[in-house]
């Protein structure tokens, strides 16, 4: 299964343009950080300070999970464009495994996502702040935190391919439901169960660094702690990916 998905996707020259976009536009932010003057004095070697950078660079990686979402999108609707999904089942496969194959890919670039953090953590801290190499293995959990919060936001990318079938459609849904959709929709509801909307969800896995100052100054946060929305994130991505299966079983391919 996952053979035959990477017999698709590696000589597939979007795949490398988007995975390196990713990289690159991680590693440039990052980077900015250097620059960063407070009260006449820069703060670089501060930013870049292990364990502390774990955190806030999967804080900034949060941001690019929207690439990896585009990806799996182009990926999925692609099967549907050329009918490879229909031609696949006439094959024999089932319908099951056609969506564990789209499974297999976003748990490779999860993984990627989880790669990437790690190599531009390693470097710029290790380069930028060798002082604190000897805590670079410390609060290793935040990065596992992003995977997991990359493995939601792809699994909501999914289900989007699924249900509309076509690139554009579903790469603008979900933007849209990322951010306008969903947002407007916690507006309209209480702290305490505007928590639990999936994105919302996702986002707790990743908090702002500095938030426990944060909360000092504007009142405690009402998200969810990452060890708190760690299983609810995890069961929103089943959830996303039965749906997926569901919506491929009882459609017309």
């Amino acid at each position: 299964m996952l053979r035959a998905e990477l017999r698709k996707i590696l000589p597939y020259r979007t795949v490398w343009f988007i995975l390196l976009l990713y990289a690159a536009l991680l590693a440039l932010f990052v980077s900015v950080g250097s620059g960063v003057v407070i009260n006449g004095q820069p703060v670089g070697n501060t930013l870049y300070a292990f364990p502390e950078l774990w955190h806030k660079l999967s804080y900034v990686a949060s941001y690019f999970n929207l690439l990896l979402g585009i990806l799996l999108i182009i990926l999925i609707t692609d099967e549907f464009q050329f009918r490879t999904f229909r031609q696949q089942v006439i094959d024999g496969s089932s319908v099951a495994a056609l969506v564990q194959g789209k499974l297999a890919v976003s748990a490779l670039l999860a993984a990627f996502g989880v790669l990437t953090v790690l190599a531009v953590g390693l470097f710029f801290g290790l380069t930028r702040s060798p002082a604190s190499a000897g805590q670079a293995g410390q609060q290793l959990g935040a990065v596992l935190l992003y995977g997991a919060q990359a493995l939601g936001y792809l699994a909501l990318a999914a289900l989007l391919a699924f249900l509309l079938r076509k690139s554009g459609p579903a790469i603008l849904a979900f933007m849209l439901y990322a951010w306008v959709v969903e947002p407007l929709s916690r507006l309209l509801v209480p702290d305490e169960i505007d928590r639990y909307f999936p994105t919302k969800v996702f986002s707790a896995l990743t908090p702002t660094p500095g938030q426990e100052l944060l909360d000092t100054v504007t009142g405690p946060s009402s998200a969810l702690l990452p060890t708190q929305a760690l299983p609810l994130a995890l069961a929103y991505a089943a959830l996303f990916w039965l749906l997926s299966y569901l919506l491929l079983r009882n459609r017309d391919l």
